[in-house]
């Protein structure tokens, strides 16, 4: 792969890993002297690929770096967008999945093919803490669930069967930090992969493989595409490893990307940074009217110097997201009132949208998670959480105000 060092991120979501050849136009084209290659990157929207002659199928079944075969197996426009992600999140190879679950459960799968055990941040996405907690225990893999702010306890609690440490930082959805340098120096000290999601922070604003981490996992569903259209996962980390996911738990289990999903990614990544810089610049304005503000107990932002690790914050990221967490005064019924009375703000899932998304965990995404586990990890009943957007900020800010406005107990406050 064609792995140009480009000065700026900008210049690397544009042109990264676009060296890929075009396939033949076919003997007609050729021979009239068509060269021009498309611009805009081409979809390759089939399932299966055909040859020529026996020899040459049966060539790419030894070698499959050869020629595309099946869209299961691989597909043009896939390996172009995984050659972009290698070089955004400087890594060797890259696997686009079919959506950050695919990218989550198949980078796990492949980590602990024979079997082992993990230690987890115990704050973490609800789909993940599910897939740990409750179908890895079916497969005879087991979960420590530790305070991985504390490198000290991520240590603490690795057994001679441990196999990975797996990282959020940001946390979903209490925005907890990781020291990853510290982690993956654990991490490799105890010969342990080590696997970050770095949906939250992006390459943008986070380099997990340059701090050492072994694998970095995206859900390319939020920021990376940015348009709310596609579902779609990463893994980035090295070749080997990526090799055997892709030909292991992504080809069995059947988690590939689809060419159209692959293409709309194509198309998103591209502005991945200026509509990075404009969400971390609104969330920032945000959380500072939040902070203020009589209703709000508490805030937390990275880039808020009141966040418990917010030196961190500095050291490690490079911008602090568009990712904030609130807690009411009132509670859970303070919190379904406010988020209903939001009107440019969309009650919805998911995050790294244009428009400004918010939800209230407790009574959506992490429902299902047992009351004492979810209030334990610090996910209570007045938790929101928003996904700020590219909007202007003084119009999120002015709809912000008038839900709190009308909450019960304003007027007391």
């Amino acid at each position: 792969m064609e792995n140009k060092k480009y000065k700026g991120k900008s210049t690397e979501a544009i042109h990264a890993g676009e060296a890929l050849p075009v396939l033949p136009t076919g003997a007609q084209d050729q021979q009239a002297g068509k060269t021009g290659i498309p611009l805009l990157p081409p979809i390759y929207q089939n399932s299966t690929f055909r040859f020529q002659t026996a020899e040459e199928f049966a060539s790419a079944f030894i070698d499959e770096e050869s020629g595309y075969v099946y869209t299961r197996w691989g597909n043009p426009t896939q390996k172009l967008l995984e050659q972009k992600l290698a070089v955004l999140e400087a890594g060797e190879s890259a696997l686009a999945t079919a959506s950050g679950m695919g990218a989550i459960s198949t980078a796990l799968l492949t980590a602990l093919a024979d079997g082992g055990h993990v230690v987890a941040m115990e704050n973490l996405y609800s789909a993940t803490y599910n897939l740990l907690n409750e179908e890895f225990p079916r497969m005879g893999i087991e979960t420590t669930f530790v305070d991985a702010t504390d490198p000290n306890k991520v240590e603490s609690a690795i057994r001679p069967d441990t196999k990975v440490i797996y990282l959020e930082s940001p946390t979903n959805p209490l925005l907890k930090l990781v020291d990853l340098a510290a982690c993956a120096e654990i991490a490799k000290a105890h010969n342990i992969t080590s696997i970050i999601d770095n949906t939250f922070a992006t390459p943008c604003s986070q380099q997990p493989i340059a701090l050492g981490i072994d694998v970095v996992l995206h859900s390319m569903t939020k920021y990376l595409s940015g348009n709310g259209a596609v579902i779609a996962g990463a893994i980035v980390g090295e070749k080997e490893f990526i090799v055997r996911a892709q030909k292991g738990a992504l080809r069995n289990f059947g988690a590939v990307i689809s060419p159209f999903n692959a293409w709309l990614t194509l198309l998103g990544i591209p502005t991945l940074p200026l509509r990075f810089a404009r969400h971390c610049e609104n969330a920032a304005h945000i959380a500072a009217f939040l902070e203020t503000h009589p209703a709000v107990a508490w805030v937390r932002y990275p880039g808020l110097p009141n966040h418990p690790q917010h030196d961190l914050a500095k050291r490690q990221m490079n911008g602090f997201g568009g990712m904030i967490t609130m807690e009411l005064k009132g509670g859970r019924a303070a919190g379904e009132k406010f988020v209903n009375q939001l009107q440019i703000c969309a009650l919805a899932v998911s995050l790294g949208d244009v428009r400004t998304l918010v939800c209230h965990p407790a009574s959506t995404t992490h429902s299902h998670i047992p009351t004492e586990v979810r209030q334990q990890t610090g996910i209570t009943d007045g938790l929101v959480r928003f996904s700020i957007g590219l909007e202007d900020s003084e119009d999120i800010i002015a709809d912000l105000e008038q839900a709190l406005e009308t909450l019960p107990f304003y007027s007391e406050i």
